[in-house]
């Protein structure tokens, strides 16, 4: 696995109202459209991960859990409790998943 390369607005170091967001360059002479040496790096297919280790974390699977019935279906995963559950819900659903022996990632 290798190190993805920033993929960074072009002139967004040289002008500070231009934010570090990634746009695709559309000028006719643009020089990073063209992938000319020097210029940054464009997006494309060849930088996407492989699909086995896609959607994982260090080749863990992970899973969104936002009420029991998902949580009991996760036995064995990782899992992150979505960010629209309750104070009330995720403290219940972060007990049971210690019951469960179920690791939750975002407590």
């Amino acid at each position: 696995m290798f190190k993805l390369p920033k993929f960074k607005r072009q002139n967004s170091k040289a002008k500070k109202r231009i934010r570090t967001g990634w746009r695709k360059p559309r000028g006719i002479d643009n020089k990073l459209r063209e992938r000319k040496k020097g210029f940054g790096y464009m997006p494309s297919a060849g930088y996407r991960t492989e699909k086995k280790i896609r959607n994982t974390r260090g080749g863990v699977v992970l899973g969104l859990v936002r009420n029991f019935k998902e949580l009991e279906s996760m036995k064995g995963k990782s899992v992150f409790i979505g960010s629209a559950v309750g104070k009330k819900k995720r403290i219940v659903l972060i007990q049971k998943a210690r019951e469960l022996g179920i690791k939750v990632l975002n407590e």
